[in-house]
This record gives structure tokens, C-alpha cells and sequence, in this order.
């Protein structure tokens, strides 16, 4: 092979002839396709939040950029560099000014620190949050357990109980979790769980919480 490339020249450099379809789409329609895939639709005049493969495809067919191309030839271009233009991460964009000094508090104390002392051994951070809005459903049927070659089954029909809330509070360095269900959120709710807490060890005899 070596010495055939040599006796042919720069012309040996190229690619032989060889067996098998040869390619139906150029390597820059196929870059192309990922840019476009990359883009938000609103960019391009599109009403959608985010491509889906055959939103994708209109477009590339709509632009002139390809005359027909498949869902799963796009879905195999956009596998090739890990692209998932359908999935999307929610996030929340800080407004508050004083954020990063804000911010800056809680991270420390996630590291042990506070004021720029370590905390001590009898020195504790609990995080707190709240799920509201719960729906309590009791089921009307008894739920089947599983059994060979069969599912467990959960009989779809239900009563309403009402919403409830549940607080939780997370000892961040301990890996301790309290928690509690309550009717509805607020400050005596609130007050219920750090009694819940507080009255536990090695919080009520802590230096500090």
C-alpha cells in the first residue's frame, strides 16, 4: 500500500474506488443541519419552544437546504455530537442585584464556613424547603403485588383527600432528613418543623444550628 502511494504521487493521496453506496449528503449540509438544530425556532420565525425531529426536518426542507431527508438520518447526524434539541433544562435567572453576596453565604456554610471561621464540630446547617400542593388520593381497589410473568397492578380508579403540604428539613453534612405533612404551608407549619428538629439530638444540645 505504501509503496502504491508513493509510485502514484500526489494523486495517490485520494480515495480509491471501493464498494458501497457512495454518500447521499455532502459533509457541509450535514454541518449545517446541526446549526440550525442548535438554534432556538423563535430564531428562525418558528412558533415552537424547541425542535422535535420532524419540526427539524420541515425546516431543512423548507429552507432548500436538503430536497427529502428522514427523521432517523437526522437523528443519526445529531447523535454523532450528542445532540438533543427536543430535551430541554429549566433554570432561573437571578434578578436580585445582591445575588452573588447572597449566594455567597449559603455556599459557605455548604463548605463549613461562616464569617470566615470554620464551623465547629457541634455546629450544624439544616436546609428547609417545602412541597405544596399534594394530592392525597386513596385508591379504591387494593393494589395487586406482582407474580410471575405479570406487573403489579394498580386499579386506576381513586378519591380525592385533598392537598397537602410536605416540609422537609435536610441536615446538609449529617445526610439527615425530617419531614413532615401538614394541611397547608406558613410560618406556624414552619415552626412545627424546627421544633421538630431542635428537639432531636444532637440539635438541642448543639452550639448552634
Amino acid at each position: 500500500m505504501a509503496q502504491a502511494v508513493l509510485g502514484g504521487g500526489v494523486d495517490g493521496l485520494a480515495d480509491r474506488k471501493r464498494p458501497g453506496r457512495p454518500r447521499v449528503f455532502a459533509a457541509s449540509v450535514v454541518a449545517q443541519a446541526k446549526a440550525i438544530a442548535c438554534e432556538l425556532p423563535a430564531t428562525r420565525g418558528v412558533p415552537l419552544s424547541r425542535w422535535s425531529l420532524a419540526e427539524l426536518r420541515g425546516e431543512l426542507l423548507a429552507t432548500g437546504l436538503v430536497d427529502d431527508v428522514s427523521t432517523t438520518t437526522l437523528w443519526r447526524w445529531l447523535h454523532e455530537d450528542a445532540l438533543q434539541p427536543w430535551r430541554h433544562h429549566a433554570w432561573i435567572f437571578p434578578r436580585d442585584p445582591d445575588f452573588p453576596a447572597k449566594a455567597a453565604v449559603v455556599l459557605d456554610l455548604y463548605q463549613r464556613l461562616f464569617a470566615g471561621q470554620t464551623l465547629g464540630d457541634d455546629e450544624y446547617v439544616v436546609s428547609a424547603d417545602e412541597k405544596t400542593s399534594i394530592q392525597a388520593r386513596c385508591r379504591c381497589h387494593p393494589t395487586l403485588p406482582p407474580g410471575q410473568a405479570r406487573v403489579m397492578r394498580v386499579e386506576h380508579e381513586y378519591e380525592r383527600g385533598g392537598a397537602l403540604a410536605y416540609l422537609a428539613a435536610w441536615d446538609v453534612h449529617q445526610a439527615r432528613l425530617f419531614g413532615r405533612l401538614e394541611p397547608t404551608t406558613g410560618i406556624e407549619p414552619f415552626g412545627r418543623l424546627v421544633g421538630q428538629v431542635m428537639s432531636s439530638e444532637p440539635y438541642a444540645s448543639a452550639e448552634r444550628v
